[in-house]
């Protein structure tokens, strides 16, 4: 038997950091047009004009990269009836009782939802960015509309900065997370413990 088990690819890992990169940029020079309390963070981008350049670039550079993440993903997060066990359990997930908890694949319910989450997010966050995209788009849309579209802009990209928080900490909560998407293995007993339906799987194909 093997020491480690392969959890993700260099190329799944290489995609998720280039996302995570991305949208590092994008929620800075977002944050540096939100609102003037905020604006000094423009200096990171060389001030504000180039800051209102780059953001939408590097907006649908992320969207994009995403995308293609998204797609190699999709497979694995449909919701099955152990996922919706195992929100029904949501105090024992809170409290950490994972003993009490539905084997899962290779992600749990909370990881699946993030997942449409995300996708919802970033997709809102492209169409509502085409139409306020002064530049090259807005000159098509009328002013109500326009209005609309930033509205819905800056709550998507709430929903997506929170989300991201909440993935962020649900990594380090679960020890040896981080680790796998930095190196791509996880021990037989993480696998065991935290996604024992994923693991039966992979045991099967080792055999």
């Amino acid at each position: 038997m093997k020491r480690d088990i392969q959890r993700y690819t260099a190329n799944e890992r290489s995609s998720h950091w280039g996302v995570a990169l991305l949208f590092i940029l994008a929620a800075l020079s977002g944050l540096a047009l939100f609102h003037p309390a905020l604006f000094w963070l423009s200096h990171l981008f060389g001030g504000g004009p180039w800051t209102r350049i780059l953001h939408p670039f590097i907006g649908v550079a992320m969207g994009l990269l995403f995308a293609l993440m998204a797609w190699r993903f999709a497979g694995r997060n449909r919701i099955k009836a152990h996922d919706r066990q195992w929100l029904a359990q949501w105090r024992d997930v809170v409290t950490n009782r994972e003993d009490d908890l539905p084997r899962v694949g290779k992600y749990n319910a909370g990881q699946k939802l993030l997942f449409w989450t995300l996708i919802v997010s970033m997709l809102v966050l492209l169409l509502t960015g085409i139409v306020i995209w002064r530049a090259y788009f807005s000159g098509a849309f009328a002013v109500g509309l326009i209005r609309f579209a930033s509205l819905l802009h800056a709550f998507a990209a709430f929903v997506l900065i929170s989300s991201i928080i909440v993935h962020i900490y649900a990594a380090i909560w679960v020890k040896g997370s981080v680790g796998a998407m930095l190196y791509g293995k996880v021990s037989h007993a993480w696998a065991r413990k935290h996604h024992g339906l994923w693991y039966d799987e992979v045991r099967k194909k080792e055999r």
